[in-house]
């Protein structure tokens, strides 16, 4: 939202009110202009509005500024006083310290600056100062940790804000600068209607914002806050909401019957029931295929508990009304997997094609030819499904694995393969289990279906974190038992080359290392994302095949490796990965008859990996990776959509994200496109996403 409106209150006309120009904030800060600009672009600073909403991420309580003749040592003080002298010294290489005398109406004091020699000469004597740090002694005066020049301590003492900064743009500074144009933030626009306002028991918006940065009583701020996190969420979740309502309303997609031509025969051949969840994911989908209204759902489930298999029931009812589908893959490690799986499933009744940017140029040339016509009904492969070269006679619908490693134009790019007039159906699928703080934004505008029970037969895991040479020997030890028994081992290093920086174990040097040592009675296969298609091809096939023990490889094994003889997964630097990710590497093993050991070369003392040995629940997995790392983080969200909430704080507040989704159903209910006088500026939040018509 905004912080301005023109003195017309028209929607989002922003007034630009410009902060100081860079050669004016230079002289300020001492730093070349140049420096200065890079440091306001870099916090996103640029008009007056960008600082108003430029919120502190916390308060310090400094207490009130204090006379110098009553502070007492050990204290950590805010004082007013004005400098008599000043002088640099350096008494030692790399450390120099400005010593000034400061004096107030109860007498002088010693301040005291270190490794900061630009103070000596902004400082002259006669400058009138705020200083705040810590009270030594008499003799050796203040440690100065923040001042500021100038006479108003309103800013600088009591409750004081800290705000995000850069090395050239200072907390100090900014909290100066927002001082500085407070009386401009009753100018800040109101984009909450009265009504809602009242229901929630809100504070009008400019008296929040104020009360955010200068909170004059200590319920202030989070009152405040709330005010504003709650606008936050709200805005963006009566955005989610237009926007599924918009594509139920304006957009149509090819109902597929559920007539059973193909997809009740395929159930007979398979070697297996499935399981309750399975059942009600594709009863859900069938129910979302046989409608005009595009599917727009998101598939997740525990680790093995065969969202594929649910794909391709999906796949084969478009397939059995003669339309076409595909399944598009972020890695050709993972689309190959795919296509392996598919095809066994499938028992070879149904012609299915693989499309990377690696397949053979004849090969293409097929594949286009036989997709164009029609003739080819279920198609896997990567980013290359997306090509403009790629074309589908009767595009009904499309299956994103790990949905959330392609951007939003690489999904809508496949989507318009769609025939002409109608969008395809979507199934995005993704292996980690999503918090439902994550369905709510990242995911908000899918409906979402959860796999979290088991196939039967599926063994335990056991897990040991194991830090030190001798655990690290007899991991090993382990290892060669299970080999000895007729197992395989994975081995997983983070890097593909060495990395001194990093000081992570590569899976080259690493597959070298292993063959000559620990498993040099054993036969070692490596695999990682830099080699070549059919490299990795036949390191994959001879793990499966059981033609090596052992199989070195990098993440690129994190998802769709199904290798039911493979009974431990050894993962070097286990540190480096995120609770979800391990939680992935880990359901590699455990799929066969077996009992299977996972190995965590790591720090016991590490929560996410503490969690990982307590916990085998991905669901519960999922939350705690939430609660250590947040929501940006996860899933690698903050480059994959996630939401930037300024104020927000998820999954803190995940009982105010429900609020607000329930307002903003509540709103649009009442005022479908929202045409009251009192929801203008929520209209204009609105049309600016270009979902609903200005």
């Amino acid at each position: 939202m905004r912080a301005f409106a023109s003195d017309e209150q028209q929607p989002l006309d922003v007034q630009l009110l410009s902060l100081p120009r860079p050669s004016e904030l230079a002289r300020e800060l001492d730093v070349k202009p140049k420096r200065a600009g890079q440091a306001a672009e870099a916090l996103g600073l640029h008009t007056v509005g960008d600082l108003i909403e430029h919120f502190p991420f916390r308060h310090e309580d400094r207490g009130e500024a204090r006379p110098i003749a009553a502070l007492s040592p050990g204290e950590d003080a805010t004082v007013v006083a004005q400098v008599r002298r000043i002088s640099l010294r350096r008494p030692r290489p790399r450390l120099t310290m400005v010593e000034a005398t400061v004096f107030d109406e109860s007498g002088p004091m010693k301040a005291t600056w270190f490794n900061q020699p630009w103070v000596a000469d902004r400082l002259a004597p006669g400058t009138r100062v705020v200083l705040h740090g810590k009270f030594q002694n008499a003799r050796r005066g203040l440690t100065v940790s923040e001042y500021e020049v100038g006479t108003d301590a309103s800013h600088s003492a009591g409750v004081v804000p800290v705000y995000p900064a850069t090395e050239h743009l200072k907390s100090p500074k900014i909290r100066e600068l927002v001082w500085s144009v407070r009386d401009t933030i009753r100018h800040v626009v109101e984009p909450l209607p009265a009504w809602l306002r009242v229901a929630e028991r809100l504070p009008d918006r400019a008296a929040a914002v104020d009360a955010v940065h200068f909170p004059e009583q200590e319920d202030e701020e989070p009152a405040a806050r709330r005010r504003l996190a709650f606008e936050e969420l709200f805005l963006f979740e009566l955005t989610v909401a237009a926007r599924r309502r918009a594509r139920d309303e304006e957009l149509t997609a090819p109902a597929l019957e559920a007539t059973g031509e193909l997809v009740d025969g395929w159930l007979t051949t398979l070697p297996f029931s499935l399981t309750g969840d399975q059942r009600a994911a594709t009863e859900a989908i069938d129910a979302d295929l046989a409608r005009e209204r595009p599917m727009q759902r998101l598939l997740m489930g525990e680790v093995g508990s065969g969202k594929t298999v649910v794909a391709l029931h999906a796949m084969l009812r478009a397939a059995e009304n003669g339309r076409q589908a595909v399944m598009m893959a972020p890695t050709e490690t993972l689309a190959e997997q795919h296509l392996a799986t598919l095809d066994r499933l499938l028992g070879g009744h149904v012609p299915i094609a693989l499309l990377t940017g690696s397949t053979p140029a004849a090969r293409r040339r097929e594949i286009l030819d036989r997709s164009a016509s029609g003739e080819l009904g279920l198609v896997v492969g990567t980013h290359a499904l997306i090509e403009p070269a790629v074309v589908f006679r009767d595009l009904a619908l499309v299956v994103v694995d790990e949905q959330h490693r392609f951007g939003v134009r690489q999904r809508a790019a496949l989507e318009d393969k769609a025939p002409e007039g109608l969008v395809p159906h979507v199934l995005h699928m993704t292996a980690t289990p999503i918090p439902r703080t994550l369905q709510r934004t990242v995911y908000g505008d899918l409906d979402v279906t959860a796999l979290r029970e088991l196939p039967a037969g599926r063994r335990p895991i056991q897990t040991h974190v194991v830090d030190g040479a001798r655990a690290r020997a007899r991991a090993y030890e382990r290892a060669r038992e299970e080999i000895a028994a007729g197992r395989q081992v994975f081995v997983v290093c983070p890097l593909v080359e060495e990395s001194e920086a990093l000081q992570a174990k590569a899976a080259t040097r690493e597959a070298e290392e292993l063959q000559r040592t620990e498993f040099r009675d054993q036969r070692v296969a490596l695999i990682h994302g830099q080699m070549s298609s059919r490299d990795k091809q036949e390191a994959m096939r001879r793990f499966a095949e059981r033609e090596a023990d052992v199989l070195v490889a990098t993440s690129v094994i994190e998802v769709g490796i199904d290798v039911p003889n493979a009974s431990v997964m050894m993962i070097e630097a286990a540190e480096r990965y995120g609770i979800s990710q391990l939680h992935q590497l880990r359901g590699r093993i455990g799929r066969g008859p077996h009992e299977s050991l996972c190995i965590l070369f790591g720090d016991p003392k590490l929560p996410r990996l503490r969690a990982l040995a307590d916990s085998r629940d991905g669901f519960e997995l999922a939350t705690i990776d939430l609660d250590i790392r947040g929501a940006g983080d996860v899933l690698g969200t903050r480059q994959h959509g996630m939401p930037l909430f300024r104020v927000a704080r998820l999954p803190d507040d995940d009982e105010l994200l429900e609020r607000a989704h329930s307002r903003a159903e509540e709103l649009l209910d009442r005022d479908p496109r929202l045409e009251a006088a009192e929801h203008a500026l929520l209209r204009g939040v609105v049309i600016s996403e270009e979902l609903i018509p200005a």
